[in-house]
């Protein structure tokens, strides 16, 4: 029996030993999904924090339950470890490390690297590898292949098997998570895909088998650019109506009345997550590689970033028509999260709204029921969500809505402030032409 027919064997079989490398919002779900469709997993984490509660039983992502992790971890389906050399024994490996953006604007591929370096150590033949790192066109090939592989005289699609399958995890989501989000699955090779679709067919119930690894890299970059300009196209949109004098919100819920050809987004303060902001911009910084310049990306990004300027403008803008000067005046910002109902504050910008309200003189306080504490390592400043929150808000010459939690009591919200600056359309009808509201 040839290798490649032993490992599928193995994996129908579910006697394959697997590994997750990364135990964070995509690499811990995924582990939990293997464990529950049967496989023994092995969780691999430099992060001791992470482990020690594993090891407890307990979870510290949102969308992971304790009692699921306590189960698996009972019923010996998972463990985890800081302890790179259990490699050694696994025969199916998940590479599920961040790759964010360096402030020059290029990929920081060092997460990557290092999770390769460290699984280099260990390869050997039969062993399926997929990355999920969300990545520009290119990085499977042309990173993993030759340190996995080369280096050990390994034949890719017979002695062992390399692809990609791009992680679709957004944070919060019921209806849509790991299990039943369908994922795309593009090897090397046509066999490394056809091992690799075959593990994950395993634990998901729908994978979609592509050509290539370059299709499936390409593939996640064009659902978040789809939505990356969306967004700066009603973003911008925003700007216009605003000075046209026309409510944005109306006009986008009528045209979302269409019943085909139009998909609804709607404007806000800017991207945040850790998909959006980010990977349309892999693809435009590989894309200068070929003097191509990647013009919508660039335009949407531009529009996007310059969100909380134009927020924190039409902030400063409301609070003179009320003869309220910003500087030296108390502004209580509404949510950090980077979407509603999470305690995600990757990349979101409300970091940015709160650093320029406090450039320009305001003494800025924030409350958010999911985040009680944040930081801004490149300005330097951290606060603490207030105790009380409507304490704050009848304290505070002005409110900004950035994140619409679903928990806040909006209409109490209105009737104790002085004046609120609603960014993502909270406030709804309430704020519909209330002298107290101003809406993005």
């Amino acid at each position: 029996m040839s290798t490649k027919d032993t490992l599928i064997k193995k994996l129908k079989d579910k006697n394959a030993k697997v590994a997750i490398l990364g135990l964070g919002y995509v690499g811990l779900p995924l582990a939990v999904v293997f464990g529950e469709a049967g496989f023994h997993v092995t969780g691999v984490d430099p992060d001791k924090r992470k482990i020690d509660a594993l090891a407890e039983g307990k979870s510290y992502i949102p969308d992971v339950k304790t009692e699921t992790v306590a189960k698996l971890v009972k019923d010996g389906k998972f463990t985890a470890t800081t302890d790179f050399s259990v490699l050694k024994d696994m025969d199916a490996v998940s590479i599920c490390v961040p790759t964010p953006l360096r402030q020059t604007g290029d990929p920081d591929m060092s997460f990557i690297i290092s999770a390769t370096e460290e699984l280099a150590k260990y390869m050997h033949k039969g062993m399926v590898v997929v990355l999920e790192s969300t990545t520009y066109p290119g990085t499977t090939r042309e990173l993993l292949l030759p340190k996995l592989g080369v280096e050990h005289n390994l034949t890719v699609g017979e002695d062992w098997f390399l692809a990609f399958s791009p992680e679709r995890v957004d944070p919060g989501r019921e209806d849509y998570t790991t299990i039943n989000t369908p994922k795309v699955m593009g090897g090397i090779t046509e066999a490394c895909g056809e091992v690799a679709t075959i593990w994950y067919e395993g634990a998901i119930k729908i994978v979609h088998h592509v050509s290539t690894a370059e299709a499936a890299e390409m593939s996640k970059l064009l659902e978040n650019t789809f939505r990356m300009i969306n967004i700066g196209l009603v973003n911008e949109l925003a700007i216009m109506c605003e000075r046209l004098g026309v409510d944005v919100w109306e006009v986008i819920d009528a045209a979302a009345t269409k019943p085909f050809g139009f998909m609804k987004f709607t404007p806000g303060p800017g991207l945040g997550g850790h998909c959006i902001p980010i990977d349309p911009l892999y693809l435009s910084w590989k894309m200068k590689s070929f003097n191509y310049n990647a013009r919508f990306i660039e335009l949407a990004s531009e529009i996007n970033t310059n969100m909380p300027r134009y927020v924190v403008s039409r902030v400063l803008e409301g609070m003179n028509d009320r003869g309220i000067l910003l500087k030296g005046s108390k502004v209580l910002v509404l949510g950090v999260a980077y979407k509603p109902d999470i305690d995600d504050v990757r990349e979101s910008p409300a970091l940015d709204v709160i650093g320029l309200l406090q450039k320009k003189g305001a003494n800025v306080e924030y409350h958010d029921p999911y985040i009680p504490h944040i930081h801004h390592e490149d300005d330097g400043w951290q606060m603490d969500s207030v105790a009380d929150i409507m304490k704050s808000v009848k304290a505070a010459d002005a409110v900004v809505i950035v994140t619409n939690h679903s928990q806040y009591d909006y209409k109490s919200i209105i009737e104790a402030a002085k004046f609120v600056f609603d960014s993502r359309n909270a406030t709804g009808k309430l704020g519909k032409n209330n002298e107290k509201v101003e809406r993005l």
